[in-house]
């Protein structure tokens, strides 16, 4: 029989945290400048934001959030399919933004780059280091609902007293699998003893 690896509850938690801060680093990489470039004479410099230069930074930062709650709600094989597809986004994040980041608009030689690409790298790095913690840790990861698991699938210590109260709450009799309690009553089912 194999042994269940203990469950963590932290680590589900700094793989939540871990999504949330790399989906918060893409949709700040998104809104921040990330180009300024110079405008004829007399006119004043224009900003190109992220959401400008790789319009899908938007949508891979809300992927990043309801992958929160897709890694909660899932477990075992689904949760690793869940990874997976996490690992490939964070790689294609981390190519969309270097091309971005290398192909400035406008003319190259008029736009100034910032730092700003650096906040997209580091969510798409967070998010490919989380996916690929969640692939190789998935069993140590607490389940949802894991408490309503089929019977036998854990067992609980519990009080005789209230397992034979609930079971006649549940309408069974709690003595009927009690050895010696069937028919050892001489007067049970018009049972007469020997005399």
């Amino acid at each position: 029989m194999t042994q269940v690896p203990a469950r963590d509850p932290r680590a589900l938690l700094a793989v939540c945290v871990g999504l949330a801060g790399s989906a918060a680093l893409l949709w700040g990489a998104s809104a921040t400048t990330w180009f300024r470039i110079a405008g004829p004479p007399g006119r004043p410099a224009t900003d190109s934001t992220g959401a400008d230069v790789a319009p899908s930074l938007t949508g891979f930062a809300l992927l990043a959030l309801a992958a929160v709650a897709a890694l909660v709600a899932t477990a075992g094989p689904l949760r690793r399919v869940v990874a997976a597809l996490l690992v490939l986004v964070g790689a294609v994040v981390g190519v969309v933004v270097v091309q971005a980041a290398l192909d400035p608009p406008g003319a190259a030689g008029a736009a100034t780059r910032t730092a700003a690409p650096l906040l997209a790298v580091a969510g798409a790095a967070v998010l490919l280091a989380v996916s690929v913690f969640v692939l190789l840790r998935e069993p140590r990861l607490p389940r949802l609902g894991a408490r309503y698991a089929a019977p036998g699938a854990r067992r609980v210590e519990m009080d005789p007293d209230r397992a034979a109260w609930q079971a006649l709450d549940a309408g069974t009799d709690p003595t009927a699998d009690v050895p010696g309690s069937r028919g050892d009553d001489p007067d049970v089912g018009g049972r007469t003893g020997p005399g």
